[in-house]
């Protein structure tokens, strides 16, 4: 069998002269870097074209399909946004109606936005005591599909950025049942399906599209990431070609080369990789759950590579003082030095992987440990009282119950669409101005906001802007927090007329 990365090696070691790209010719003199320029090739004679793979990326694809149980898989040198593109737009015509989670990643309203689509939301419920989206539930996915017939295919994200996870198999069956595709966004799930202790991947959940980022939870390169299809029902033809539009026509072999290395892995050490990282995952959880005033949050359906630590309900000891995702974030960065990968209002979410040890797991608990002495729970104040912490905690508690009506669905915080995405673009010449967050309620956004991850939007263009969306952004601008997606800090572009 023959592996990418062993005939990079073989041939940067060979007598062959460069005369093509890249224009570095595996000459590392120039820069003096010590970057992969030995294996930095082109599609030269041997090596095959990933556009009209016939050879060695032939095999290496169908090999991730084998280790995957996919029909088929794509390896995406865009990472899983340019999956998410392909799959959305080959599923679907100009002017379609989708089905997608209102917690999709960006990349999915962005297919939305170039295919002209409309987009039926549906809302994942809250995880009761955290400020977590929670799971699509499959009841939810059956009502919309019969309320709007004309549905072309169904978009979500499983697991989310959190963690949570929905029954994609359920989705799954229920969507089929119409004859449309069910896309899976599994960007954050590369590594479900490979032990008993993680749940199942979506090629063997039923779903017709899966992407997944390899880079995110494996062994593999950023922005390395797979594409699986299968089944009838997606138009495979047409997602083939959107790859082909979209992708970087002069494809990286150092990343391709990464990506077979993992899945060569996965082949030949999985097993026993995955059974001692579960062993070493079993033992932090554990361990995380002997806090006392943190919480390691979990659902009923989850992933648990992802460790979410919650300081909801505590403050500093001594102090007033709320103690917020950010400070706990900011703590394990400087005091600590662990780098987590993002924090939110009330918690703070680190990623785990095969490649974390046992000695780095011990380092993250003893480090939580001594953060958690440092805390108490707060005690229960008399709500008469005036502040602004009070009112900024009641404007969290009215956007929380706001997404939350009375058949147990969630409401966007852009509780009305009045334009579609590309309307609201098409309406931008009629005029615009950027409004400072406080002068934005009522108004139709003209620009998509977002916390810089996970990069599910707050607002999107078209949709009138809410008192509860502008009180949530205040509320994470204080905490520290970046908004982004704007073109100008603390503004947002709206429609001038309607």
């Amino acid at each position: 069998m023959e592996y990418l990365y062993d005939k990079l090696i073989e041939y940067s070691l060979s007598d062959y002269y460069a005369y093509h790209m890249p224009g570095h010719k595996r000459n590392p003199s120039l820069t003096g870097a010590e970057l992969p320029y030995n294996i930095d090739i082109t599609e030269i004679e041997g090596f095959d074209d990933l556009h009209h793979a016939k050879g060695i990326l032939r095999e290496a694809q169908k090999r991730a399909a084998s280790v995957y149980q996919a029909e088929e898989s794509c390896y995406l040198i865009n990472g899983s946004t340019v999956g998410l593109l392909s799959a959305v737009m080959g599923c679907t015509k100009q002017g379609d109606t989708v089905l997608m989670a209102r917690n999709c990643h960006k990349s999915v309203y962005n297919a939305v936005f170039l295919n002209c689509l409309h987009p039926v939301y549906i809302y994942p419920e809250k995880v009761r005591g955290s400020e977590m989206n929670g799971e699509i539930r499959p009841e939810q996915v059956d009502a919309l599909l019969n309320e709007y017939p004309d549905i072309r295919a169904v978009i979500i994200t499983s697991p989310t950025y959190d963690g949570v996870m929905s029954d994609v198999a359920e989705i799954a069956k229920i969507v089929h049942e119409k004859n449309i595709p069910l896309i899976l966004d599994e960007a954050h799930g590369a590594h479900l399906g490979f032990h008993s202790y993680f749940p199942a991947n979506g090629n063997q959940c039923g779903a017709d599209l899966v992407i997944h980022s390899l880079h995110k939870t494996l062994p593999s390169l950023t922005q390395t990431a797979l594409l699986h299809m299968n089944g009838s029902i997606a138009d495979r033809s047409s997602v083939r070609k959107y790859l082909g539009i979209l992708q970087s026509s002069s494809p990286s072999y150092v990343l391709m080369s990464a990506m077979d290395e993992c899945v060569r892995m996965l082949a030949e050490r999985g097993e026993t990789v995955f059974s001692e990282y579960a062993a070493r995952l079993d033992f932090i959880r554990k361990k995380l759950r002997e806090l006392q005033h943190m919480q390691l949050l979990e659902t009923d359906r989850y992933d648990p590579s992802k460790l979410v630590i919650s300081v909801k309900n505590t403050e500093t000891v001594g102090t007033e003082k709320i103690f917020t995702g950010m400070d706990l974030y900011r703590c394990l960065l400087e005091e600590y030095h662990i780098q987590a990968e993002m924090a939110a209002g009330s918690y703070v979410v680190l990623i785990t992987s095969p490649a974390d040890s046992q000695e780095g797991f011990v380092r993250l608990f003893c480090a939580l440990r001594e953060i958690d002495e440092r805390l108490q729970f707060k005690p229960q104040r008399n709500t008469s009282v005036s502040s602004e912490r009070t009112e900024e905690r009641e404007n969290r508690q009215e956007w929380l119950s706001d997404k939350e009506n009375a058949e147990g669905k969630n409401r966007n915080l852009c509780t009305e669409v009045v334009f579609l995405p590309w309307e609201a673009e098409l309406r931008r010449e009629e005029g615009a101005e950027s409004v400072v967050w406080e002068s934005a309620v009522g108004r139709i956004a003209l620009e998509y906001t977002y916390l810089y991850p996970p990069g599910i939007p707050l607002t999107v263009p078209g949709e009138r802007i809410s008192g509860q969306v502008v009180n949530q952004i205040r509320m994470y601008g204080k905490m520290g927090f970046s908004i982004e997606g704007t073109e100008k800090k603390g503004q947002i572009k709206v429609l001038l007329y309607e």
